[in-house]
């Protein structure tokens, strides 16, 4: 009898392990909950680095804020529940510029192509196209990376105020202090990881 049972144990752990391997709300709890305090995913660091020299900010701020937003961009779909859009969670209208018409909360008809440099250029927003490839794109990394550094530089941290910038950004103090936790962290050590597939 014991065996029977035994038996029906591992069974239920394989049929629920087939089932939840291919689920990334899983895998991406699975990977939040187990990537350690220190951990930065190996191939970002560069563009991380890259980012903070062109805007003279810390690029363990990028790292913080990128691990804080999205997990390291493991989120899956990376749009959130209110709207924000790509690797770093900016909202449309902040990505495009608020002179551009949209909602209070930051959203924009869905119909606009927020990629549009020159829609971004005349509405004077955050996007920038630092993969070079024509479009501001919230979805490729370079280029959200490299927003995320703009928009914290020109709020504060370019000039050490590093509460104000994180405050723009997310207007929580929980926010603030929760990449705070991990800026200070990796200012200590990181440790390099290579992300899931």
């Amino acid at each position: 009898m014991r065996k029977k049972q035994y038996l029906f144990i591992i069974l239920g752990f394989i049929i629920c392990f087939l089932i939840f391997e291919n689920n990334s709300k899983v895998q991406h709890f699975i990977f939040k909950a187990t990537l350690k305090t220190h951990a930065i995913p190996e191939q970002y660091i560069p563009i991380y680095q890259s980012a903070a020299d062109e805007f003279n900010i810390p690029w363990e701020l990028l790292a913080s804020v990128h691990r804080v937003e999205t997990i390291f961009s493991t989120m899956d779909p990376l749009v959130s529940p209110v709207g924000a859009v790509g690797h770093f969670q900016f909202m449309p209208r902040t990505w495009v510029g608020w002179s551009h018409p949209g909602s209070e909360l930051g959203l924009i008809d869905e119909n606009i192509d927020i990629t549009d440099i020159t829609l971004i250029e005349s509405h004077q927003g955050y996007g920038v196209d630092a993969s070079g490839n024509g479009i501001a794109d919230p979805f490729d990394i370079e280029d959200a990376t490299y927003a995320a550094a703009k928009y914290l530089a020109d709020h504060g941290a370019a000039k050490g105020d590093l509460n104000k910038a994180l405050f723009s950004y997310n207007q929580s103090e929980e926010y603030v202090e929760e990449v705070l936790f991990f800026y200070e962290a990796y200012i200590q050590h990181y440790e390099l990881i290579q992300l899931p597939n």
